[in-house]
C-alpha cells in the first residue's frame, strides 16, 4: 500500500508546491531571500528534499490514515507533519542565518501545514476512492 499511496502523493505534492513556488509565492520569495537566492536552482537537491519528505509524509501520515479510514487524521495530522518540518527548516534559519527575515519563516511555516495537510487529504481521498 505504501508505494500505491507515495505514487498518487507524488504528483499532488508537485502540483501544489510548484504552483506556489513558481506563481503565488515567487515574488515574495524574491523579494525577502533575493540576496540569498542562486540563479541556477540546484535541481538534485531540490529532487532529494521532495522525495524523502513524502517518503516521511505517506509514512507518518497517510498510511495511518487510509488504515483507520480517517479524513481527519490526514488532516491534522499532514498539517503537523507539515508544520515540524517546515518549523525545523525555518527555525534553524532564522537562529543561525544572519538577516534571515522572519516574515519568511512564518509564511514558510504555514505553507508547510498547508501543503501538507492538503497533500495527505487529497491523497486519503483518491485512495479511498480507489479502493485502497
Amino acid at each position: 500500500m505504501f508505494l500505491k499511496l507515495y505514487f498518487i502523493a507524488l504528483p499532488i505534492f508537485f502540483a501544489i508546491d510548484l504552483l506556489w513556488l513558481g506563481l503565488v509565492a515567487k515574488s515574495f520569495y524574491a523579494k525577502q531571500l533575493g540576496h540569498l537566492m542562486k540563479t541556477n536552482i540546484n535541481w538534485p537537491a531540490g529532487i532529494i528534499f521532495y522525495l524523502l519528505f513524502l517518503i516521511g509524509l505517506v509514512l507518518f501520515v497517510i498510511v495511518p490514515a487510509v488504515e483507520k479510514k480517517s479524513v481527519f487524521s490526514a488532516v491534522i495530522m499532514g498539517g503537523l507533519f507539515g508544520f515540524f518540518a517546515y518549523a525545523t527548516y525555518d527555525l534553524t534559519n532564522l537562529a543561525t542565518l544572519k538577516n534571515w527575515p522572519l516574515t519568511v519563516s512564518i509564511v514558510d511555516m504555514l505553507w508547510g501545514t498547508i501543503l501538507a495537510a492538503s497533500v495527505s487529504t487529497i491523497t486519503y481521498l483518491v485512495a479511498t476512492k480507489i479502493g485502497l
